[in-house]
């Protein structure tokens, strides 16, 4: 992949009649907008937003400000070598404020040239709903197991609001929800979220959607966060071959570690130059020997290598493979 320096984009874009000097900057993130929608009053609510260094030089991220207190930023890390990712966090204050909220907020850049972003988020804070707590956070849960948490929503209205659905696109949430209380100007629901066993491992960054029968603000957005921690360990995550002359054969071992005895049921990869044998016994520590035969052609090759294995919920560990095939030498 052919590096790419900020100063001859930015040349670039001078030259241009149709975009500004400092798109550059605006380039490296996925989005510069998030709505929240409607939430909860002391409802958790935060959104990343991505960055990543797409140029040679290390870009410095001097300060963020926002244009009101509705939105706390973050900095999630300060310094990008090439091709590095980091986020601007930006935390929606529902405690502390009600109604229609805007906010943009600032990302300074000071190096390697000057720029500011402009991230823009909105949102609705409903002021007759609280949750308590604000959000689902599961923490780390072995993959395989189940793990449950419980909260309130309580709304304080009309005594015949209902809550009709709780959805989620992630399928590995189940929900309970009940009914605790229903007075003149009072309705309190209990709601237990349930992580299942088949959840992959991963972080978790969802949400909950909650339907009511409200015609006006008919959903409302609960963030549901967690991380499932595989019983496997692959090492290493990154397997570097490095410049491979064409043609020729590397062979390096991963090595895959569990705390109990297990078996390697499949290998999946892409890549036809990859071939890494199937071994047959339980044990707690695999040695795979992987090789790789570099075709004839140039290129930058990134694989994606998946084990796994009869551990409880079907566990598996990914491994990411990275080789830069060269041309082949001339003969003297």
């Amino acid at each position: 992949m052919r590096q790419i320096s900020i100063l001859s984009c930015i040349v670039l874009l001078w030259a241009g009649q149709t975009a500004t000097a400092q798109t550059w900057a605006n380039k490296m993130f996925e989005t510069t907008e998030h709505d929240f929608g409607v939430v909860a009053r002391n409802s958790k609510q935060q959104f990343q937003f991505k960055i990543k260094n797409l140029y040679v030089e290390d870009v410095h991220i001097a300060r963020v400000r926002s244009s009101c207190g509705c939105t706390s930023p973050i900095i999630e890390k300060r310094t990008l070598k090439t091709y590095e990712s980091g986020a601007i966090t930006a935390v929606y204050n529902t405690n502390s404020f009600l109604g229609a909220k805007n906010a943009t907020v600032t990302v300074t850049i000071d190096k390697p040239y000057y720029a500011e972003v402009q991230l823009s988020v909105r949102g609705f804070i409903r002021s007759d709903v609280v949750m308590n707590p604000g959000s689902v956070q599961f923490g780390e849960v072995a993959q395989g197991s189940i793990a449950e948490k419980p909260l309130s929503i309580i709304y304080a209205g009309r005594n015949s609001w209902k809550i009709t659905d709780v959805r989620s696109a992630y399928p590995h949430f189940e929900v309970e929800l009940n009914e605790q209380e229903r007075s003149t100007a009072r309705v309190n629901y209990t709601l237990l979220v349930r992580l299942k066993k088949d959840a992959p491992a991963g972080y978790i960054q969802d949400e909950l959607t909650i339907v009511t029968d409200d015609p006006k603000n008919k959903t409302i957005s609960l963030a549901v966060q967690g991380r499932v921690i595989s019983p496997l360990a692959v090492s290493p995550a990154t397997l570097i071959l490095g410049p491979v002359e064409a043609g020729a054969l590397v062979s390096k071992k991963l090595v895959v570690r569990g705390k109990t005895p297990f078996r390697i049921t499949k290998i999946t990869y892409n890549d036809q130059c990859l071939k890494i044998d199937l071994p047959d016994d339980a044990k707690n520590l695999h040695l795979l020997p992987v090789e790789f035969t570099a075709g004839l052609e140039a290129k930058e090759m990134v694989e994606k290598i998946t084990i796994h294995t009869d551990l409880a919920g079907g566990a598996s560990a990914t491994c990411v493979l990275t080789a830069s095939v060269t041309a082949p030498s001339e003969e003297p």
